[in-house]
This record gives structure tokens, sequence and C-alpha cells, in this order.
């Protein structure tokens, strides 16, 4: 059997059980999982293979309720009408924290509409933000924003990097031989609206390519809001042969319209959305598309809480994720 299923048949695997398949004493185990340098690095990856092997999880949870502690987390989501929740990336970014959560014992609760946990609510060792509105700071317990708007608070932050994809996008497009770019915007009271056409604007003044605002129009981030909004911009500026959308659903919008006037894609506009949502692929034809780590977002959001309600993360963090450009037919 070479110990294969150890300690599954009678339940969680135990330290004990790591100890055992990895050839080495229980201290030394408790050392690896507890992040202690005092461990060789052959020592250290047999250790981490058994768990891994094993599907061991530290049982912190029995830990924290010993030391007081509730074992729980919520997410405060700003409301069932908040943008965040329409984007392609918000499962993954739940998916993320989820996981990262649960591998160090905590428990996820979800709260919609805004309202930091108050006494009478759900008591939580900690609170994940996404993103948070103004005048709601969480009520003295650990906190970490996410999301649009993150970084624009005094809490520890964790956002993707909106102006240098949206950049990266036209970039894209000049590289492409594209000279006339249009953008459809978000709405404008929203900070990764407000950073993305930023970054449009940036990377064409870069380029020698003066803004004309007449390449610019607004759109609601829905998909009959980038319909809109293209058919406003082939009205203005006929003659545009490259369209940066602030989403994937704007940028469906896009095709649609283009598709009603006539213009082929990518020969005649050639069009690049943000997100790269699963649809991306699926659109005719697939979208060129800005990717933002939508998981990634949730993973370090929770370890950041996670450090912080431990005690080792008390200074002020802003990390900004890097994103990527996947390039498919539409450009």
């Amino acid at each position: 059997m070479n110990g294969h299923g150890q300690g599954r048949g009678r339940g969680r695997p135990t330290l004990e059980d790591v100890a055992l398949r990895a050839g080495v004493g229980r201290g030394t185990v408790s050392r690896v999982v507890n992040g202690s340098p005092k461990v060789s690095g052959r020592t250290r990856a047999a250790v981490e293979a058994a768990v891994a092997e094993l599907g061991y999880v530290p049982d912190r949870a029995a830990r924290a309720l010993a030391a007081g502690r509730a074992g729980a987390v919520a997410l405060v989501l700003p409301g069932p009408q908040s943008p965040c929740l329409a984007e392609p990336g918000f499962s993954g970014v739940l998916r993320g924290a989820a996981e990262t959560l649960a591998g160090a014992g905590v428990q996820l609760v979800l709260i919609l509409g805004g309202g930091v946990p108050r006494p009478a609510g759900p008591r939580v060792d900690g609170v994940l933000l996404l993103s948070p509105q103004p005048g709601d700071p969480p009520p003295g317990v650990p906190a970490v924003a996410g999301g649009p708007g993150a970084a624009a608070g005094t809490l520890p932050s964790v956002d993707c990097d909106h102006l240098g994809g949206a950049a990266g996008a036209v970039r894209h497009l000049l590289g492409r031989g594209r000279r006339e770019i249009a953008a459809i915007a978000g709405p404008p009271q929203e900070y990764g609206a407000r950073r993305r056409l930023e970054g449009y604007r940036q990377a064409l003044a870069a380029a020698g390519h003066p803004a004309d605002e007449r390449l610019v129009a607004v759109g609601d981030l829905t998909e009959d809001g980038g319909r809109r909004a293209m058919r406003e911009l082939l009205e203005r500026r006929p003659a545009l042969d490259a369209v940066f959308a602030a989403s994937d659903l704007l940028a469906a919008g896009a095709l649609r319209e283009l598709r009603a006037a006539g213009r082929r894609v990518p020969q005649d506009v050639a069009v690049v959305g943000f997100g790269d949502s699963e649809p991306a692929r699926y659109l005719d034809p697939p979208l060129t598309s800005v990717r933002a780590p939508a998981e990634e977002l949730g993973r370090t959001m929770a370890r950041l809480l996670l450090a912080r309600i431990s005690g080792g993360g008390t200074e002020e963090a802003e990390i900004v994720l890097p994103t990527e450009l996947i390039v498919r037919g539409s450009t």
C-alpha cells in the first residue's frame, strides 16, 4: 500500500500522519506548517509533499476558537446593484478568497448590502471589502479592501492594474497599424472605468496621438450600452478603425453594432475588451481582451487579511496585480 490513504479511513489526516509519510518527527512537521525557517530545504519539500498527498489541513479553526476567535471572515459586497457583481471576474475573486481561507481553517461569510458586521450581526475575525464604499470603515476589526477603488481608501488594498492593462491594449492596436482608435468607457463614477480610460489616453499620447474626445463614448457596462456607444462613435467618426472597450460586455455590444453597420472585424475595425470573461472566446470573432487575475486577487486579499488577524501584517499595503493581454481573432 506504501502508506497511501494514510489517515483517510478514520477521518481527516493528522499531524502524525504527515510525519509518518514524510519520515520526520511531529515537531518538524509543525515547524514547516507554521513557516519556521529552521528546516532544511529537502526536509521542507518532503513535508510539503506529504501535506499535499494526504490533503492535510492544519486545524487552525480549533486553535482560533480556543484563543477566543470566531474562525470566520466576512466578505462584504457593496450591494445588489453594485457593478462588481456583474463583472465576469467576481466568481474568481470569491473562489480564490474562499480556497485560501479554507486552507487556513477559516470560514467565509458573505454579507450583501454594504453593511460591515456589527455586534448584532455575525461574529468575524476580519473583513474583506470588495469595491469599498466611502464612509463605511470596519468597526475595529482587521480589514483588507479589494477590487476597483480599493487603493483610494486608507485600508490595505489589492487591485489589478486597470491603467496598465488598458494602455497595453491600445499599444497592441497601434502595433497592428490602427490609427483612429476609439474608446467605449464605463461610467465615470466607477474607479476602474476611470483608470482604464486614463490608460487609453496615456498610451495614445505616448505614441504622439493627441486625445480626440469625439473618439470617446460612455456605456453603462451592459451589452446594450456597448451597442449604443458604438453607434454613437460610428456617427461621429465613420473612419475609426479600432475600439478599446472598458469591459467585455461593452465589447460584445460593439461587435453586434459593427456587424449591423456592415463593418468587418478585424479587417475594418479591430476590437479589444477588458476582463477576459468566459464568453469572450466564444464571440464571433473571438474577443481579444485584457485578463485581470481575479482568483489571484481573491487569494492575495485573503492572505493579507490572515496575516493581519495573526498580527503579522500590521503595515499598510497597496498591492497592484499585473494584467495580461489575451490576443484572439477580433484584432
